[in-house]
């Protein structure tokens, strides 16, 4: 009995972190300029990204490429509904998390039969179709010209959506959490671990992947919807490989497979690239650096090199 309150107060850790975390970031924001909001923001939108890419690449050990066209998707059905058809923004990030999830699921029950680099060229060949139609489709999307869709909250300060994206990066994050708490995390993880052996043991690998793969979607179509209301004209950019490289930077770097991998990672990585971008391309050359550099060091990225570095002090402070 005096184990149950424990175990009872256990689950209340993570939330309690979320709410910490939430509230020290808003109250960064009396002090941020404009442009420091802006890249906390898409910082936010890019850790969304990444951790939901994780739960697919990470966890269920299924390497998709996909992960930045279901963002692009979202994006685009909400400002595309939204402008057509004269609803308000919420309705239409509900039709882009809807469109991603179903093509999510459509795709992942073609592709999720294949494995290692069979998937991940069948998804990159969907991204990359994804993105020829944004540029192409000139009449719909606007193409290169940009597809301007009316924003979250008209007047809504930086602040505002400072917040807004606050709160939507720690709902999704603990619906990760609970996702990998949960018995669908064990199956993922088994499959992650050992495929046939999990089918072997009456898990349904096929319909845990497409689960998997259909929920990833669904949170990438979300952050690009809600992003898209933040931006206001949207370019197939959006779409483009070099963003999928981004997020495979971040997960990596923070630690694939690891839940506070991508929520370390993800956000200073996309600092660092606004900083360096007055370089052109070769900001992904540093990056490329960096992973190799720690991939050297250490495998677990920076969340292993944590561990090892509290362990061997926890090590010297047991011998002394």
């Amino acid at each position: 009995m005096r184990g149950a309150p424990k175990g009872r107060f256990a689950n209340f850790v993570p939330l309690a972190a979320a709410v910490a975390v939430g509230a020290a970031l808003l109250a960064l924001a009396p002090f941020a300029s404009d442009y420091v909001l802006h890249v906390l923001i898409t910082g936010l939108y890019y850790t969304i990204l990444a951790a939901s890419w994780n739960l697919l690449a990470g966890f269920t050990g299924q390497f998709s490429l996909a992960q930045q066209a279901f963002a692009a998707i979202g994006a685009y059905a909400s400002g595309l509904v939204t402008t057509i058809y004269g609803v308000p923004p919420f309705i239409g990030i509900l039709c882009g998390v809807a469109l991603a999830a179903l093509l999510g699921f459509a795709l992942g029950r073609l592709v999720l039969r294949m494995r290692a680099i069979y998937l991940a060229i069948a998804t990159w060949a969907f991204a990359e179709t994804v993105h020829i139609l944004l540029t192409a489709a000139y009449s719909i999307t606007r193409g290169e010209l940009g597809l301007t869709v009316p924003p979250l909250v008209e007047g809504l300060s930086p602040r505002g959506f400072y917040a807004v994206f606050v709160g939507l990066t720690i709902v999704c994050v603990l619906a990760m959490y609970a996702m990998l708490r949960s018995r669908l995390g064990i199956f993922m993880r088994a499959i992650r671990d050992d495929e046939l052996r999990a089918e072997s043991i009456g898990i349904g690998t096929t319909q845990v992947k497409t689960l998997v793969f259909t929920a990833s979607s669904a949170f990438a179509g979300l952050a690009g919807a809600v992003y898209a209301h933040y931006v206001v004209v949207l370019s197939p950019q959006i779409a483009d490989f070099s963003e999928m490289a981004k997020l495979v930077i971040m997960v990596v770097v923070g630690g694939l497979g690891s839940f506070a991998g991508p929520l370390v990672a993800a956000a200073p990585i996309q600092i660092l690239d606004s900083y360096l971008a007055k370089y052109g391309e070769w900001d992904m050359v540093i990056f490329a650096l960096v992973v190799i550099a720690l991939m050297r060091a250490n495998m677990g990225g920076l969340v292993g090199l944590i561990a090892r570095f509290r362990s061997s002090v926890e090590t010297r402070s047991s011998a002394s």
